[in-house]
């Protein structure tokens, strides 16, 4: 384990001297979402093949950078794509850009996700504001020895979503008029679909959408004691009767569709931040 907070230290310093640039919220933007950066009055931008021990993004609209800038008023490090698990990365690696954001200095982090819609209530183009998370993944990024300067070995998971963010967002969302909603998000590994009867499992267990990021970030997150403010696009239906094959082109199309609300919504919470 000395030898991973080596690695944290190393893509610290790294980004410190290419950028010295002090982030008060990171932001993890996920599939279809990466016009947010569009919005930023940007300071520096790097390559996540530039940083040392970072892993590099393989999926198709993932582009790979790490995005230092001003986002309504408030100074941002955005993740412009993630990692995930099915890539092949470990979850330790999966996890390493947000033990990197808060060694940098960040005091919240903001996620996005594009997500299957398993509440019957959903349509695509929807967002769904995160209150809880099932995890379903077959590895934890804690699994080994604690980083014990970053957190206790056994953190607490009752409010992984800062009730306070998601109370604010509503009160957002609302105030502009975006249609939203509330639920519980479940992480698989992918990266196939689920089956029908994986979706009225997960339904029958509690979840509102399924997707396959985001729980591993926010437990690290959690860890640290980083406030979480999480969201998730609904870019397919996952409900009897509406269940079909889709594209990643429909899933971009979707998510194209919720991007400008999850922007608005985002940028109103940094505003009050």
């Amino acid at each position: 384990m000395k030898e991973y907070s080596k690695k944290i230290d190393a893509a610290v310093q790294f980004i410190k001297h290419q950028a010295d640039f002090s982030a008060k919220a990171g932001i993890i933007l996920g599939t279809g979402l990466g016009s947010l950066v569009d919005e930023m009055e940007v300071f520096a931008s790097i390559p996540y093949e530039d940083i040392p021990y970072f892993p590099v993004s393989t999926v198709e609209s993932h582009k790979g950078e790490l995005v230092f800038g001003d986002l309504a008023g408030c100074k941002v490090v955005v993740m412009k794509g993630r990692f995930h698990y099915y890539e092949g990365y470990t979850m330790k690696e999966v996890t390493f850009p947000v033990r990197v954001m808060k060694r940098l200095g960040i005091e919240l982090l903001c996620v996005s996700n594009a997500a299957g819609g398993l509440n019957p209530a959903h349509s695509i183009g929807d967002i769904m504001l995160i209150e809880d998370h099932i995890d379903l993944f077959p590895e934890n990024p804690l699994r080994g020895e604690n980083l014990d300067a970053f957190g206790l070995r056994f953190p607490d998971m009752s409010e992984p979503y800062e009730l306070r963010l998601l109370q604010q967002a509503s009160q957002i969302a609302q105030g502009l008029g975006i249609k939203f909603r509330k639920g519980v998000y479940a992480g698989v590994q992918g990266p196939n679909l689920e089956t029908k009867a994986e979706y009225r499992y997960l339904r029958t267990i509690g979840a509102d959408a399924v997707g396959m990021s985001t729980v591993p970030e926010v437990i690290v997150a959690r860890h640290m004691e980083l406030p979480v403010f999480a969201m998730s696009a609904i870019t397919d239906l996952c409900v009897p009767g509406k269940v079909k094959k889709i594209s990643i082109q429909e899933v971009l199309a979707a998510a194209a569709i919720a991007e400008p609300k999850m922007i608005a919504v985002i940028k109103g919470l940094l505003a009050r931040f």
